[in-house]
């Protein structure tokens, strides 16, 4: 008799598609599998881009959005979900629909890409409104970098970079009812990244040595996919948060590297664990 199989848990990402393969679905989708964890995927669109070049994108179709959502909810025991690029308001729409309808008890990591490491823009304007009305209260966990952290509050980036990271963590908190996790690194000078999670009840401070010169290309897809992976697995929400914030340490300090004219630098998402 063939012995049974302990299946993995199952994450679905709602995301795009890049064709580097650094950051988007493909990075989520191999921050599963390093995380033992089995990855489904809703593409939302689809990006012609190598690390910081984006040539352009477009948007699916909502209704083909929507039929795969719907048969992947049918077919597959979803224990995470997190979403990326969204791109525009019929797209965030139909996301909150399937969530309303069909996520129940699991938890959401709601990543706001809104501009890509290379500056370029990935979310319309008009989109901005429906995450802050549908999208963000439905979250279990918000992963703003500062620049978004600054647009969803309305405020100057000058004015967040600024402001003490609790105070402004508390402020989205309070503003969409979610806890938020605000990733400083891109912003902050010194020796460490330093990221924050406000969990409505208290400050949990994550930080790791800065690393000069690094591409950073895909690490914020590869964060939030790793915090949904850790939930998946059955982890609280601050553990899954520190486990995270290991692996994408690992996965910038052990980057691939193609050297030459043009060279090029990808994260590792399979990396060799830390002493």
């Amino acid at each position: 008799m063939a012995t049974p199989i302990d299946h993995p848990p199952v994450a679905l990402t709602i995301a795009g598609s890049d064709s580097s393969a650094g950051a988007g679905l493909q990075a989520d989708l191999k921050t599963f599998a390093a995380h033992d964890v089995y990855g489904l995927c809703a593409v939302t669109s689809v990006v012609a881009e190598i690390p910081g070049k984006v040539v352009g994108w477009k948007a699916i179709d909502p209704e083909l959005l929507r039929q795969q959502l719907e048969v992947l909810a049918s077919g597959f025991p979803i224990a995470a979900v997190k979403t990326g690029m969204l791109a525009n308001p019929l797209l965030v729409d139909v996301v909150c629909d399937f969530l309303e309808s069909h996520r129940q008890d699991c938890p959401l990591v709601v990543d706001p890409v809104m501009v890509a490491s290379s500056g370029d823009r990935l979310l319309v304007d008009e989109a901005i409104a429906s995450y802050r009305s549908r999208l963000l209260p439905l979250a279990a966990l918000a992963t703003p970098n500062l620049a978004e952290t600054a647009v969803l509050l309305d405020r100057e980036i000058e004015a967040v970079s600024g402001m003490d990271m609790a105070m402004a963590a508390k402020a989205f908190s309070d503003r969409y009812g979610c806890p938020v996790l605000i990733k400083g690194g891109h912003w902050q000078s010194g020796d460490e990244a330093v990221d924050l999670l406000w969990d409505g009840k208290s400050v949990h401070r994550y930080s790791a040595p800065r690393m000069i010169g690094v591409d950073t290309h895909g690490t914020g897809c590869t964060l939030s996919a790793a915090i949904a992976a850790n939930l998946a697995r059955g982890l609280a929400l601050p553990l899954a948060i520190e486990k995270a914030k290991h692996y994408i340490t690992a996965a910038i300090e052990q980057a691939h590297v193609w050297t030459g004219e043009g060279a090029i630098r990808a994260l590792n998402h399979f990396p060799e664990a830390l002493g």
